[in-house]
């Protein structure tokens, strides 16, 4: 087998749990809620995300100087900053930005970067739910 087919059956490997997830979600969630239950119920859980695990998951720093409130702040109800750049992040919350968590691949996209950044992995498919859950809860 060459080099060639060996990274491309990792490549294969490594998207199949966002594969799973959009054949269970459909291409487009509908809600956040949906979103959260479909990691949820790919992780095997019987309950839904957890919104105290996901609010100590965002708050508390990881190995690093970050968190995930380094950037989308303690209120994520309200915009936040990134730490690096200074960049404007809209709100986090579903309740004060009804566009997050409503397309698979973004959500896919910035948890991958997101958590690496913060964890130095990628957050497992529970974390995801719990973070949703959590975020889900915020009121404006």
């Amino acid at each position: 087998m060459n080099t060639r087919s060996i990274s491309i059956r990792h490549a294969l490997a490594a998207s199949l749990p966002l594969l799973m997830l959009f054949a269970a979600l459909g291409a487009q969630a509908e809600t956040p809620a949906q979103l959260g239950d479909g990691y949820a119920r790919q992780a095997g859980a019987k309950a839904k995300g957890d919104a105290n695990r996901g609010m100590q998951l965002f708050t508390q720093r990881h190995g690093s100087d970050w968190s995930c409130s380094s950037c989308h702040g303690d209120r994520p109800v309200v915009p936040g900053r990134h730490a690096s750049t200074g960049k404007t992040i809209a709100p986090l919350a579903p309740t004060a930005n009804p566009q997050r968590f409503t397309d698979p691949a973004k959500v896919e996209k910035w948890f991958r970067r997101n958590c690496n950044d913060v964890l130095g992995r990628e957050c497992s498919v529970l974390e995801k739910a719990d973070v949703i859950a959590w975020l889900s809860s915020l009121k404006s």
